[in-house]
């Protein structure tokens, strides 16, 4: 079967299960391994399907998706990226960092800074940076999410308004081609909102799938911010309004001929 056939086929598997696997479509076409991999590329940077952990499902739209994915989805992006971030972090800062798999990833780069003060509506931030001794951690309460130890509401925007932050480094579900930040949940985009208004400076960490993506509630635009770190660089028209905005962009691996 060719490729013309195989990628309908391939979609109408996503949308009846949700998520296709690259072992299981091998078998069902007869086709190698490495030409499914093809398939699944294909119609990812077509923004018909998002590569995760062996194999693709459905574009978010008005859904996340689950955390799991989340956390195995560009990892190493993620972590290029938190490294990037965290060499911009003073010893001795006061800083938020919100709900996310990227903000996780800066909280894992952040082991080795002294005298920081983090402050976190995520649970997995704070376990992760239980591990230095010389950070102090406070979580800012709310109700509990428990698909990704999110804490959120108005117990949570309370929390934040009591602080002013040296720094906030944030995550986002999706960004939009104009620079607007996305996300599903509206408690939580409540809450960054609030953390940007308390923030002297404020930070995006976001892979360069966040543009192949769509969510329904807008947080800030990216002209409320200081810096954005990615992997890869974006759209000429963006770029632009970025400079005209004062908002740096720093791009991990950069390689100037691909665009997002």
């Amino acid at each position: 079967m060719s490729q013309t056939f195989r990628h309908p086929e391939i979609l109408e598997t996503a949308r009846r299960q949700g998520k296709v696997t690259v072992e299981g479509l091998a078998e069902q076409f007869g086709v190698t391994l490495q030409t499914i991999r093809r398939d699944l590329t294909d119609l990812a940077e077509a923004g018909k399907l998002e590569r995760v952990h062996g194999g693709a499902i459905l574009p978010s739209g008005t859904t996340n998706i689950l955390y799991e994915e989340r956390r195995i989805l560009n990892e190493r992006a993620k972590a290029d990226i938190a490294r990037a971030c965290a060499r911009r972090i003073a010893d001795g800062s006061s800083l938020f960092l919100n709900i996310g798999t990227s903000t996780e990833a800066v909280a894992r780069e952040l082991l080795h800074h002294r005298d920081l003060m983090v402050v976190t509506n995520n649970m997995n931030v704070a376990n992760i940076l239980m591990s230095n001794r010389d950070c102090q951690i406070i979580l800012t309460g709310g109700a509990l999410r428990r698909i990704d130890g999110g804490l959120v509401g108005t117990l949570t925007i309370g929390t934040v308004r009591q602080f002013k932050f040296d720094l906030a480094v944030i995550g986002c579900s999706a960004l939009d081609q104009d620079g607007d930040l996305l996300d599903f949940d509206i408690q939580e985009v409540g809450v960054s909102q609030t953390v940007i208004a308390q923030s002297r400076r404020t930070f995006l960490v976001a892979d360069s799938s966040k543009f192949k993506r769509s969510a329904p509630a807008r947080i800030a635009s990216l002209a409320e911010l200081d810096v954005f770190f990615t992997d890869r660089p974006v759209r000429k028209s963006l770029q632009d309004d970025c400079e005209a905005w004062n908002t740096e962009i720093l791009v991990t691996g950069q390689k100037p001929e691909a665009e997002c």
